[in-house]
């Protein structure tokens, strides 16, 4: 499995015009964490090549938040995830309540990355605020 994108690959080449060497691990984590924030930060719809890619819009979710939304954002987050970001295996998402945080509502994004025959897992935070935007951050481990 690739460590990262095209696109990425491809700005690396230009900038890098020396011979391809192995990346590290951590470039890799860092690609699919910038990727999946793209994706979470993309509404339904607005992408003419994949009418599916990105999120519905949780702004009224975010504002009127109640337990019986948590189960809809978690699952949409999920389907997303899993189809447009095939580096990470076996997502999963969960409600994390924090109560230092007022105007946002915060998940856990746990999945695995495979590098040949080492599988690293990762952990991800991630924020909804209330204007509809999702944060996306590493977790320690």
């Amino acid at each position: 499995m690739l460590k990262k994108r095209l696109l990425e690959r491809l700005r690396d080449l230009e900038r890098d015009a020396g011979p391809r060497r192995a990346r590290p691990t951590n470039e890799t984590i860092d690609s699919i964490l910038r990727h999946v924030g793209k994706i979470l930060n993309t509404r339904q719809g607005s992408a003419p090549i994949a009418p599916d890619f990105g999120i519905p819009d949780f702004t009224d979710l975010a504002i009127s938040f109640s337990q019986d939304s948590i189960p809809d954002i978690e699952e949409a987050l999920r389907q997303v995830i899993s189809k447009y970001e095939p580096r990470l295996a076996d997502v999963k998402i969960g409600f994390d309540p924090q109560s230092d945080l007022r105007s946002a509502i915060a998940f856990k994004l746990e999945g695995r990355v495979e590098f040949g025959e080492k599988v690293m897992p990762v952990i991800f935070e991630t924020l909804l605020t209330a204007d509809g935007r999702l944060a996306v951050r590493e977790e320690a481990l």
